[in-house]
């Protein structure tokens, strides 16, 4: 009995304790205090939201441009596109001009080359030779521009190499040009232009070639606009 009697008075002495802290903290707010601190530190260990990228947005405009204070009344300059012409006289690495000047360019009328083609023809028949011979009406891609001589088709077949070999060219005076024959394109390549710039040759001109070795020809000029250079004739 004396210890149920203790157990009972111990437990109403606890009920009042609780009851008056209760009281005490609803007097402090404790309470509402202990929610709000508990809310903010699960907010604060929970995982941020992964924040949206800002766009940006961008708007074009006309502005107008500062002008010096020296310009800013004189009329704005208006630009065009213009060809340059490019001096014609530069020098390439090769020796040559890289920039040619064809507006100057002479072109032989049908009458002057049929004449000189004439020509040649009898001296082709005055040289009485047993070597093979050719004639050649020069135009302006063999005197000009690309300097490339192409011969005959069947006379190289014939007479010349099957591979490229030097050809040398002797003029009328006996002067000695080496070229390059070029025996699949069947044409004078390599030295041929400086044959040709060597001699004046001219569109119209009419040359006969006169095969002396086997990489040899003996050159006659008959000019489209004179007498033949038939030197080795006199």
């Amino acid at each position: 009995m004396v210890a149920a009697a203790a157990a009972a008075s111990y437990e109403e002495s606890r009920r009042k304790r609780m009851e008056e802290n209760k009281k005490r903290m609803e007097a402090l707010n404790l309470h509402q205090l202990s929610q709000s601190l508990h809310k903010s530190s699960s907010s604060a260990v929970s995982k941020p939201s992964p924040s949206k990228p800002r766009t940006r947005t961008i708007h074009k405009e006309l502005v107008v441009v500062r002008r010096s204070s020296r310009v800013a009344n004189l009329p704005t300059p208006i630009y065009k596109e213009v060809l340059i012409d490019l001096p014609r006289n530069r020098i390439s690495r090769g020796g040559y001009n890289k920039y040619r000047d064809y507006s100057k360019r002479v072109y032989a009328s049908d009458e002057a080359r049929e004449e000189a083609l004439e020509k040649a023809e009898k001296l082709q028949s005055d040289l009485d030779s047993d070597h093979p011979i050719f004639i050649k009406s020069m135009l302006q891609s063999h005197v000009t521009g690309g300097f490339w001589l192409g011969l005959p088709v069947h006379f190289c077949k014939e007479h010349l190499p099957k591979h490229d070999e030097e050809m040398t060219l002797i003029d009328e005076d006996g002067e000695e040009s080496r070229t390059t024959y070029l025996a699949k394109k069947t044409g004078l390549s390599g030295g041929w232009r400086g044959f040709a710039i060597a001699h004046n040759l001219v569109d119209g001109d009419a040359l006969i070639f006169e095969l002396v070795k086997r990489t040899a020809f003996k050159v006659y000029i008959i000019r489209v606009n004179g007498p033949s250079e038939g030197k080795q004739l006199e």
